[in-house]
This record gives structure tokens, C-alpha cells and sequence, in this order.
């Protein structure tokens, strides 16, 4: 058999990525494609006796305790979308935003802010949004590119705002406090959220012709409806209290307090008269779903980079990249960030976090950096990478819902504002450190 270690790391880590390119490219998915490669390199490099090496990487994933709080927060957010707690606090927030300029675009982030502190999951949401909103702000009159822009980016917070699922899988991977990240990303989610609301708010009041205001008969509409407030405010205020209070204040961990949502969330849907049998199988179908997407892209990433430690890729990759940056070290974090922007656009958030973090992480710490810092730095590149051409996949999930004659490519260009706000709170966070460690 043909000795691939011969050919030396930086040859092999050219085959290897060339390869994994290949193979993608035939349509095979990323978890077959990347266990596969590992497979081929194990045998290849070490020879077959080297096989345990894979089996004891994916054991090493799946039995994390932590892993757990994933399941439980896309069950959370499974729930929320087959429930009716999400429409009413649309209602109520619509009733509260009517009179102001943009309000119903202002009030579609403010939603989305709140279901993002739920379920740190972004593709209900977007889908939710996309359900919920965006024809309300096309029945209004709002410009259709602000409309679609504001819910799809506005869907797409539960990558950034605690508990966000890419924080807990980054926090799995570099080994370090979940709570911490969920602490480090509180503001800079708060900052990018702030910096949405402001646009819309400063477009509209430049241009008012982008949201007109709703007329008196729709506003009477709106009052003769029996909304209640209480019942619309409090199920959702009260989950977000429950698994981020309990987080924070140290009372829960992430797991527990992952538990407690969905317990939290059941018992809403109970009070609510809403919890049946269809609603439990179907939210718990769609989570075996989502779950086992990522446990899979996960075995294959954790083996892959496993076998290409074990090569001494790490070591290669880190004196490649602080050759190209000549050890300066914000050229070192800004070579890791286009990496991080161009696999963004191509592979699944999971893939990227699981093939890359393994090998970013100890070179950010062997600088000196902070990697509680670096996790939201990463968490902003996916951030971006959700939103952008071709393979966004936020907007994908806004086409499935939005009106046929909305295509793909005005999503895309309706985007773009959105793209520029994320990029600019990623430089801030980079150049201000303690934006994202403003609580040590």
C-alpha cells in the first residue's frame, strides 16, 4: 500500500484538501466526505492498525456531558415554532410599534431578539419571521428590500445571542466555558442588534416613503382584536429569565439550564392549552432531525482533524500562517478571519467550526489571546456567513416561505446593508477586546 507519509505534511495537507474539494464537489455530504478522507489518511499515513484513532475521536464527541444542551435547545426551539407564543408577542409588539416610523421593522427585530434568547436556533426563527412578518411589511407598503432584509437578518440573531448552539458547539471544540462565551456575546449581539434597529430607524426617518405609517382604519383593525398582553409578554420573558438568569447567575449550568427551557417552554404550551401529542412528535422528529445532522458532521470533523493533528498539521498550519503574517498578531487574527469568511460561504457553520477551531484555537492562545474572545469573533464570522451569497443559508430559509415572486437573488441584494453592519461590529470586537470580555 502506498506510504502517503512520504510525501511530508505540506504535500499532504495539499492532497487533503484537494480531495475533500473533490469530493464535495460529486454532492457527497460533508460528514461522508470528511470521515471519508480521514479513513483514507489514517490507513494511508499510519497504516491499519491505526484504525482505533478514528473510533476513539467520535467517542470522545458524542460522550461529551455538554453536547447535551444542544438537543435540548433545538427542541426548545422545535416547540416554540408549534406553538402559539410567537405569534402573540408579534401581535402585542405590532400594537406597541404601530405609530412609530418603521415600527413593524423595528418590532420584527425586537421578536426576533427575544425568540433568539429562547432557542439560539436560526432557522425557526427565520422561517417564523419570514411567516409572520415579512407579508405585514409588504401589506404595509414597506420597501420590499428593507422588509426582506430586516427578517432575514433579524432571524438569523440566534447565531450570535446566547444560548446561541455555534457558541456551545465552538465551546465543545476549544475546551473552554460555555457560560463564559454566553457572557463574552451578550453585548456584541446586543451591539449588532442596536446597530439593526438604528439603521432601519435612520433609513425611514430619511426616506418615510420606505415604512408608511398605518392608516386609522388598520389601526382600528388592529384595537378591535383581543390581545392579551400579559399571556403575550410573560410565557416569553419568563423562558428567557428561567435559562439565561439561571446561566449567569450560576445556578444552572448550560445543560441544566437547556432542560429547564424546555420544561419551560412544555409548560407554556400547556397553561396555553396548545401541548398535544401531534405537537410533542412532530417537535421531537424535527429535533432527531437537526441533531443528527450535527452529530454526524461532528464524527467526521472531530476524526478528520484527529488524524491530521496526529500528521502534525496543527504545528504546519500555525508556522504557515504566522509566516504569511511575519508574527504580527492582528495580521495572524485577520488571515483567520478570511479563511473563516471564504469556508463560511461554502460549508455548514458546524463543518467550519469542527475543521477549524482544533486547529485555530491553540495558535490563538500560543499568542496570548483570550479564546472566550476568539469564540465570538468566530461566532461573528458565522454570523456573516449566514447571510452571504451563495450557500447562505438564512436566506434560503426565508425563500421557502416568502411570496414566489421574491427571488433568491433580491434576498441576496437585500442583504447586503445587513452584511456591511455584521462586518463592522466584527472589526469593533477585534480592535475593542473588551466588548466581548466585559464581564471579567
Amino acid at each position: 500500500m502506498f506510504d502517503l507519509s512520504a510525501i511530508g505534511i505540506a504535500y499532504g495537507s495539499l492532497l487533503m484538501l484537494g480531495l475533500l474539494i473533490l469530493l464535495l464537489l460529486t454532492g457527497m455530504q460533508l460528514a461522508f466526505v470528511t470521515g471519508l478522507v480521514a479513513l483514507i489518511f489514517t490507513i494511508g499515513w499510519f497504516g491499519v492498525d491505526a484504525m482505533p484513532l478514528i473510533t476513539s475521536r467520535m467517542y470522545s464527541f458524542v460522550g461529551a456531558y455538554v453536547f447535551l444542551a444542544v438537543p435540548m435547545f433545538v427542541l426548545m426551539a422545535a416547540l416554540l415554532d408549534r406553538s402559539g407564543i410567537a405569534v402573540d408577542l408579534f401581535d402585542a409588539m405590532k400594537k406597541v410599534a404601530r405609530k412609530l416610523r418603521g415600527g413593524v421593522a423595528v418590532q420584527t427585530l425586537i421578536v426576533a431578539v427575544i425568540l433568539a434568547s429562547m432557542s439560539g436556533v436560526i432557522g425557526g426563527e427565520t422561517v417564523l419571521l419570514g411567516i409572520l412578518a415579512l407579508p405585514q411589511m409588504l401589506r404595509l407598503g414597506y420597501n420590499r428590500k428593507l422588509a426582506i432584509g430586516t427578517t432575514c437578518a433579524g432571524g438569523a440573531l440566534g447565531t450570535m445571542m446566547p444560548p446561541s448552539i455555534v457558541l456551545i458547539i465552538y465551546g465543545m471544540t476549544a475546551s473552554v466555558s460555555i457560560g463564559e462565551l454566553f457572557k463574552a456575546a451578550f453585548l456584541p449581539a446586543s451591539i449588532l442588534a442596536g446597530c439593526y434597529v438604528a439603521y432601519v430607524l435612520i433609513r425611514c426617518y430619511l426616506n418615510p416613503s420606505l415604512a408608511p405609517l398605518p392608516t386609522a382604519e388598520e389601526m382600528a383593525a388592529d384595537d378591535e382584536r383581543d390581545i392579551n398582553y400579559m399571556k403575550a409578554l410573560f410565557f416569553p420573558g419568563l423562558t428567557v429569565v428561567i435559562v439565561l438568569g439561571s446561566i449567569y447567575t450560576g445556578i444552572a449550568s448550560v445543560t441544566e439550564a437547556s432542560a429547564l427551557g424546555v420544561v419551560g417552554i412544555m409548560l407554556s404550551a400547556l397553561i396555553r392549552g396548545e401541548l398535544n401529542f401531534e405537537m410533542i412528535r412532530d417537535s421531537a422528529k424535527a429535533t432527531m432531525q437537526t441533531c443528527g445532522m450535527i452529530i454526524w458532521i461532528g464524527i467526521g470533523a472531530s476524526a478528520l482533524v484527529g488524524v491530521y493533528n496526529l500528521m502534525g498539521g496543527i504545528d504546519f498550519v500555525e508556522s504557515v500562517i504566522l509566516s504569511l503574517s511575519d508574527g504580527h498578531v492582528m495580521t495572524t487574527v485577520l488571515i483567520m478571519m478570511v479563511i473563516l469568511l471564504v469556508l463560511g460561504m461554502f460549508l455548514d457553520w458546524v463543518g467550519v467550526a469542527l475543521l477549524t477551531m482544533p486547529i485555530f484555537v491553540p495558535i490563538i492562545t500560543n499568542l496570548g489571546l483570550d479564546p472566550i474572545w476568539f469564540g465570538v469573533v468566530f461566532c461573528l464570522n458565522m454570523q456573516v456567513s449566514f447571510l452571504s451569497p451563495p450557500f447562505g443559508p438564512a436566506a434560503f430559509y426565508l425563500k421557502s416561505v416568502a411570496p414566489k415572486d421574491i427571488s433568491l437573488g433580491e434576498i441576496f441584494s437585500a442583504l447586503v446593508p445587513f452584511i456591511v453592519l455584521q462586518i463592522l461590529v466584527l472589526a469593533l470586537v477585534i480592535i475593542f477586546p473588551q466588548l466581548a470580555l466585559w464581564w471579567q
